[in-house]
């Protein structure tokens, strides 16, 4: 059973957590602010730390909620369709989060091995999906030519390379995951 103080701890890390996303959609991930977060919470910069030993905990506690949120969110796919929409639907929800975790790599940041663990159960859904495939290397050659297609094709309209082109990003994606789908397995990769 959770002790009164385990509960205030694991309050004061998701409110932390709350601030860091929303200096994260203001700022940018290089702006991160250890200091400027323990502010909104009312407590000092040292303080913070007994709840996030360095800035780079707290990132890769931040990595590892978002990975989370979208495993949770194409868990219940069955097809490469309701996967591609899945992962679209949940970027656009909140697009900082996802170039948080596909966007420009955070410079010094690490991330642990273990946080790749909760991205391999999104690919796993994908692989799922591929199941018809003759062959295991045919399957993974079509999901990885698929995520990195889908994940190009989201990076570029969530980072506003579209914009002014006179085209809505919805239909160019619907193209790309129908192409992708008609697309045969020797052609990939």
């Amino acid at each position: 059973m959770e002790t009164s103080r385990e509960r205030y701890r694991a309050q004061v890390r998701a409110e932390i957590k709350r601030h860091a996303w929303e200096q994260l959609a203001t700022t940018g991930v290089s702006a991160l602010s250890l200091n400027a977060i323990a502010k909104h919470v009312g407590m000092s910069g040292p303080a913070l730390y007994r709840y996030f030993p360095s800035r780079d905990d707290l990132i890769t506690d931040l990595v590892r909620d978002a990975y989370r949120s979208l495993a949770d969110a194409v868990q219940g796919a069955v097809s490469v369709t309701e996967v591609a929409y899945a992962i679209r639907e949940w970027a656009l929800a909140d697009p900082q989060r996802y170039l948080f975790v596909y966007g420009t790599p955070i410079p010094g940041y690490h991330a642990p091995g273990d946080t790749t663990e909760i991205s391999d159960e999104i690919m796993a859904v994908l692989l799922r999906a591929y199941a018809t495939e003759p062959d295991d290397g045919r399957a993974l050659r079509r999901a990885v030519t698929f995520w990195t297609r889908v994940h190009g094709v989201l990076s570029l309209e969530l980072a506003g390379h579209f914009a002014g082109m006179g085209f809505d990003p919805a239909l160019l994606f619907a193209a790309e995951v129908d192409g992708l789908l008609r697309r045969p397995a020797s052609d990939c990769l």
